[in-house]
């Protein structure tokens, strides 16, 4: 049973910054990760996604230039840095593990498996 564990998230004004951590389980090289959020009222929204193998990452429109994801295997760790944060960021914040990702569907929530608790984010 793969697990994932959020944290990092906080209370930041417009403009800020914070760093995401998600923990897994099980060896990162054997998941695609994804990085989502969903505000009160809203769907989940996909934010960020890497390969596997760590070559190569991709973003939401409305994250591109501000947000980077990144990953360590040693830690089995994976990383959101949030730069220039928006209230419209604001929301909780999951990340995702999924064994067979079609890349073009990178950001959707059924291409993923194994979900974290959360972590929440709020920018105001």
């Amino acid at each position: 049973h793969v697990q994932l564990v959020e944290s990092g998230g906080d209370s930041v004004q417009p403009g800020g910054s914070l760093t995401l951590s998600c923990v897994i389980s099980e060896d990162l090289f054997s998941y695609s990760m994804g990085w989502f959020r969903q505000a009160l009222g809203k769907e989940r929204e996909g934010v960020a996604a890497i390969s596997s193998n760590g070559l190569s990452s991709y973003f939401g429109d409305s994250v591109k230039g501000r947000f980077a994801i990144s990953r360590d295997t040693a830690k089995r760790t994976l990383y959101l840095k949030m730069d220039f944060l928006k209230p419209e960021d604001t929301g909780m914040y999951f990340c995702a593990a999924g064994t067979e990702v079609r890349w073009n569907r990178r950001l959707v929530a059924r291409e993923y498996d194994y979900w974290g608790q959360g972590t929440q984010v709020t920018v105001s």
